[in-house]
């Protein structure tokens, strides 16, 4: 099965290198995380993000029921590219790259992300109805709080 692929792009009224430190800055996470998430950390995340970087957290993607996440920075390309990959959760598959572009006044700022969901009966209906209008509504969330954050 080929994995999902879900994919945003938001310009930003920042510079690269704000944007770059903002969001390679793991403490960020709860400001653009929908709240009815609960995200947690369950260790202090490291400040200065790096390729092989592992951290923590807990939060409540789907029907509020708290699953356990362990994310690893893979790629690392400053100020341009990081990509961040779900070792352990409710994926099977997470593979999220962050892409940084400078454009005249700010950065144009895009998500990319592939994802295989557990193998169950009717995964692709599953997706359709219920995984990718979330994901939508995550980063809408997060569209709308940067547009907040950087106005």
């Amino acid at each position: 099965m080929l994995p999902y692929k879900f994919e945003r792009t938001q310009i930003l009224p920042v510079n690269i290198d704000i944007a770059w430190e903002f969001f390679t800055d793991p403490r960020n996470l709860p400001l653009i995380t929908p709240p009815n998430m609960d995200f947690k950390f369950l260790s202090e995340p490291h400040i200065d993000t790096y390729a092989g970087m592992i951290f923590c957290y807990t939060l409540r993607p789907l029907f509020g029921i708290s699953v356990n996440w362990t994310t690893e920075i893979t790629h690392l390309q400053k100020p341009y590219l990081f990509v961040d990959e779900q070792r352990f959760g409710p994926y099977r598959f997470w593979h999220h790259q962050h892409i940084f572009k400078e454009i005249e006044n700010g950065v144009e700022m895009r998500d990319l992300v592939h994802y295989l969901l557990p193998q169950i009966h009717f995964t692709g209906l599953v997706n359709k109805l219920i995984v990718a209008p979330r994901l939508r509504r995550i980063f809408d969330f997060r569209q709308n709080a940067l547009q907040k954050l950087f106005a």
